[in-house]
């Protein structure tokens, strides 16, 4: 077998093995060569076979060319060896004419000529700098009495997809969200009809960020999941700019990007991590950074790397294999701005490899016009960990591994009931930090609030009021005996989820609202790794049984549910299903909510619809 180096900077980087200049091979050759390593190994990084073969054979041939698994399918497959091997996976032919839905393009709608943020909205990951996730009950325009009531106004399906992760964002009346296809989407936020379409070069999982530009126009930004960086006019989807992030193959962008005073700021991560399970690859020599933009132009203003040092070779991994380091502390979630300060603040991952940072698993605060590192605080040290240490062979697993504890929620600024400040950082630990921004991050509390995992303990995001903060538990496990992926993977139904209310100046638990019971579903855990939202009086948490929940944010009292996981009529025409909740959470703008529902990954409940929630009509 051959092997890929791939050239990054002065480092080469050994990939995937792969008879790239001989004929083209069979799919099930390729499948046993190029992909069974990762896909067959009982990782909860990778989806098993049994999970891809849910997949259409449209997704997979993607996925391989411009998604997730590029690297593989660019370097090691020809165009054929694609689309047999995805044929194989799915026992399904290739269909040019796999979009099953219609157009359902809006009659007329132009984008408001007054300015769409003076009118209720959601704008990115957080709705606003701070990344409290909390709807004012004006942009709400809802109250707790009338949560109840809610009913299903509107589903739009993303065809042939079985989990979806964008949050939407509306603002001026129009919603966009992206898809793992890469499709951005533009819909009528109160029909679902379809404004415009626009096809990124990979998926897009991040959310969208729309932004005011000079000449009076609106634009929107966004990363995909190649680490490129977007800029699109808000009234048609048309390209004004695009650049690479970053270069290196696996880099991607997660997170969603903030906007202010003329700057877009760009959190980039990358799925090394999972790379490194393979036995021909040279672990690891990704950095995470934050880059910083003028949103007009697009020209890069700057790049702060949150580790300082350049990769190199460092030693030897617990199978003697050299290593290169120091990698990994990628930025997986939304940055928060701080203008008072001005200072950025990120949560940072895991290292890939040794030797560790003192900025992995941290909450970094960087300055806003140079994005010089200030201060850090760092929730565990010494947290080398990547894929590979799941492995029985131990691939390229570092020597001392930790426990990938990364602090992956987006940063929360709160203003306290005393007009103080503090900083919330969550961790897949399940600690809960409160930080002091005027004493370079000086700890106030720190709360155990879950018991930590895989996918945490605290997982993607938490909402604020200014006087609670809102955390939901994640706590996934699996029946399996070493907890890891098998093909007959199951999820223990039993374990994980709850949602917790925390005095945000004391620390102090106030109220914790049990989990769902998963019952007789299937493919079901309690689990409530989704992000929380937050407006007056209420609290919205969905969880991997498929159910969205809202509780009366002063008791912890469900006053709200709807069960997802069903077939729903769309208005775009195609099959839509929905399943499990995860990742994105709820958002509230206008009388409506709005989520997806779909899940597949780590056993879940796959799924591709978005939903829309509103009050009866009268």
């Amino acid at each position: 077998m051959k092997s890929i180096v791939l050239r990054y900077g002065p480092i080469a980087m050994l990939c995937f093995s792969g008879q790239i200049f001989a004929d083209d091979r069979d799919g099930m050759t390729v499948y046993k060569t190029e992909c069974a390593s990762c896909h067959d190994s009982n990782t909860p990084r990778t989806p098993p076979f049994s999970m891809l073969r849910e997949l259409k054979t449209n997704r997979i041939v993607s996925a391989l060319e411009t998604g997730t698994m590029r690297i593989i399918g660019t370097f090691n497959l020809t165009g054929p060896e694609r689309v047999a091997v995805s044929e194989f996976i799915t026992g399904k032919p290739y269909d040019l004419k796999w979009d099953d839905s219609g157009t359902n393009f809006c009659e007329s709608a132009p984008w408001p000529k007054s300015d769409p943020f003076a009118a209720p909205h959601w704008n990115g990951w957080g709705n606003g700098l701070a990344n409290t996730r909390f709807q004012s009950a004006a942009h709400a325009n809802l109250t707790v009495t009338e949560v109840p009531k809610l009913k299903l106004k509107w589903a739009f399906a993303f065809p042939g997809e079985t989990f979806v992760e964008s949050q939407p964002t509306v603002v001026g009346g129009r919603l966009f969200i992206g898809s793992p296809n890469g499709t951005v989407y533009a819909l009528d936020a109160k029909t679902g009809c379809t404004h415009w379409r626009f096809k990124a070069e990979a998926p897009v999982k991040a959310p969208v960020s729309v932004g005011y530009l000079k000449n009076g126009k609106y634009a929107l930004f966004f990363g995909d999941q190649s680490g490129r960086v977007y800029s699109l006019d808000a009234a048609n989807g048309t390209l004004r700019w695009m650049d690479i992030g970053d270069d290196h193959p696996s880099a991607r962008v997660t997170g969603g990007v903030q906007l202010y005073n003329g700057k877009l700021y760009v959190p980039m991560a990358s799925w090394e991590e999972v790379l490194a399970m393979a036995e021909d690859y040279t672990c690891c020599v990704f950095r995470g950074s934050v880059i910083a933009y003028d949103s007009d132009s697009g020209k890069r203003l700057w790049k702060q790397f949150t580790i300082e040092q350049t990769p190199g070779p460092i030693g030897e991994d617990t199978n003697g294999k050299v290593m290169h380091g120091p990698s990994g502390a990628g930025v997986w979630s939304a940055v928060t701005i701080d203008p008072k300060r001005k200072l950025i603040y990120i949560g940072t991952g895991d290292n890939y490899s040794n030797p560790t940072s003192d900025t992995s698993d941290s909450i970094m605060a960087l300055d806003l016009d140079s994005g010089e590192i200030t201060w850090v605080y760092q929730g565990l040290t010494g947290d080398a960990w990547n894929v590979g240490c799941m492995l029985k062979e131990q691939v390229n697993c570092p020597k001392n591994a930790g426990p990938d504890e990364d602090m992956g929620a987006s940063p929360i600024l709160a203003t306290l009931p005393d007009g103080s400040n503090v900083l919330i950082g969550a961790q897949k630990s399940g600690f809960a930090h409160a930080l002091d921004p005027d004493a370079k991050g000086a700890p106030k509390w720190k709360k155990k609030l879950a018991k930590g995992g895989v996918q945490g303990g605290l997982q993607w995001g938490q909402a604020t009021d200014g006087k609670v903060l809102y955390a939901s538990r994640s706590d996934v496990r699996w029946l399996s005996e070493d907890g890891a992926l098998a093909d007959d993977i199951a999820l223990d139904p039993n374990a994980g989820g709850g949602l917790l209310a925390v005095d945000l100046t004391s620390g102090e638990i106030l109220w914790e609202a049990p989990p769902v019971s998963c019952k007789d579903r299937t493919r079901c855990s309690p689990a409530q790794g989704a992000a929380v939202t937050a407006m007056p009086s209420v609290v919205f948490s969905g969880s991997q049984s498929g159910e969205m929940r809202a509780f009366d944010a002063l008791t912890g009292k469900e006053i709200w549910r709807v069960d997802t996981v069903r077939d729903f009529d769309t208005v775009n025409g195609a099959k839509g299903r929905g399943g499990s909740i995860d990742q994105a959470g709820a958002v509230v703008v206008d009388g409506m909510v709005y989520f997806n529902s779909g899940y597949s990954k780590f056993g879940a409940n796959p799924g591709n619809v978005l939903l829309s929630f509103g009050l009866p009509s009268p």
